[in-house]
């Protein structure tokens, strides 16, 4: 018997029909009974963006399966931070729980029913704030779970709760009481990493990164929440390159990464702790991103690099 979804999917959009697209036809496969879907005007300075916006947000009306599709079109140009925030708001205070993509996400077609059962194990765990099927560990295994728990919310795929959300601050309001009070480092180990989200944390609150994903890692970050991530990667970026916010890179590992299926039934950890391996290899590379590192990544693992 095909899994049937149960969750709603939130869908970001903008002005790439052709990632849009092929997004939306794996959203068309999992049929969702909920759409709740956020596009952003065209830019300004941009005037093609205006057939391009348009022509993207024409591929929502394909929807043939049995759905309610809400949309939340901006009126004006928001940007890639505050048009995802202000959407996820939006969406949020209609429904409980939510499953959301991004027009370059392309998920695995078991990453739905991955999030949709996590959803409601966790439902009411409140030492957990999101799941996510984006798995930057070049192929290796952390455990002999299907998932495990760790500090960051990779946002490539991903799902959470209203109870989680609720925490968001877009203007980051509680940064300046983290900061004098040095609380991230109960957050990390070691001064590198400590050092390097300080400063990333205090470009964000002083606007000079269009984020939204930043600003809700440090939610979770001082909530001590644990994010859940599959141990085979679901999602892979297919945007990166011209037309990209931030994936700029078409050399980058991370670009279209290979997927694996998920094996049902999931097994579940019997613990809650935070995988510091596998945190310690995301924070050497992903987010300490070097180029020498990633070569010799490559080297190493040569026979499994996605």
């Amino acid at each position: 018997m095909e899994y049937q979804l149960k969750t709603p999917i939130i869908f970001i959009i903008f002005n790439r029909p052709d990632t849009t697209e092929k997004v939306f036809n794996a959203i068309r496969e999992a049929k969702p009974k909920q759409l709740l879907v956020v596009a952003d005007a065209p830019r300004p300075d941009r005037p093609e963006d205006i057939e391009k916006c348009a022509a993207t947000r024409a591929i929502i009306n394909r929807v043939d399966w049995d759905c309610q599709v809400l949309t939340n079109y901006s009126e004006v140009n928001l940007g890639a931070g505050k048009r995802p925030a202000t959407g996820f708001d939006w969406a949020f205070s209609i429904v409980e729980e939510a499953i959301i993509l991004e027009d370059d996400c392309l998920p695995d077609p078991s990453f739905f029913r991955f999030c949709d059962e996590l959803l409601e194990r966790y439902r009411y765990d409140s030492r957990v704030m999101c799941i996510s099927g984006q798995n930057v560990q070049f192929g290796q295994s952390r455990t002999p779970y299907s998932y495990y728990f760790s500090r960051y919310n990779h946002g490539w795929g991903w799902a959470t709760w209203r109870r989680a959300w609720q925490h968001f601050d877009f203007q980051m309001k509680l940064w300046p009481e983290a900061r004098e009070n040095n609380l991230l480092a109960s957050v990390f180990e070691n001064e590198k990493g400590l050092k390097s989200w300080t400063d990333t944390l205090q470009k964000t609150y002083e606007g000079q990164l269009p984020a939204w994903d930043y600003q809700f890692t440090f939610a979770c970050w001082m909530q001590n929440g644990l994010s859940i991530l599959s141990d085979v990667n679901l999602i892979s970026n297919i945007g990166f390159g011209e037309g990209a916010s931030n994936t700029m890179d078409t050399h980058s590992p991370y670009n279209a990464a290979k997927t694996y299926p998920m094996t049902f039934p999931l097994k579940h950890p019997p613990y809650l702790i935070r995988n510091k391996e596998a945190d310690a290899f995301t924070e050497n590379t992903l987010f300490d991103y070097h180029p020498s590192i990633l070569k010799r990544v490559k080297r190493k693992l040569q026979k499994v690099l996605l």
